[in-house]
């Protein structure tokens, strides 16, 4: 069985922060590269951040200097630190896993969690 389960999404106020989780029953999870996408209505999913199997790590340019992707491979959990939230980062943030290398193309990852609110008001 291959599950993720998002976590820690919310409500907030512009320039505040969250942070997200993602559980994965992937085994063994430290061989999976990870990632976090967003999707808005009407929008193709979107690649923010993705993780090595070791630690290198990949931004999309809107989120570089707010948003900090890491694992835990002891715990399998993903982690997304959003810091300074703006309104455009609005969205259902999604987390995946997948074998094809560091990459922020959905079409990259085979597993996906179902996703968690991000609302953030101005």
């Amino acid at each position: 069985l291959v599950q993720l389960v998002e976590s820690g999404g919310g409500s907030v106020q512009a320039g505040g922060s969250l942070r997200l989780s993602c559980t994965a029953s992937l085994y063994p999870y430290s061989s999976y590269w990870m990632g976090w996408f967003r999707q808005v209505p009407g929008k193709e999913r979107e690649g923010v951040a993705c993780i090595g199997t070791i630690s290198a790590t990949r931004y999309a340019d809107a989120v570089k200097g707010r948003f900090t992707i890491s694992r835990d491979n002891a715990k399998k959990t993903l982690y997304l630190q959003i810091d300074n939230l703006k309104p455009e980062d609005t969205a259902i943030y999604y987390c995946a896993a997948g074998s094809r290398g560091l990459s922020l193309k959905q079409n990259d990852y085979s597993y996906w969690g179902q996703g968690t609110q991000v609302t953030v008001s101005s």
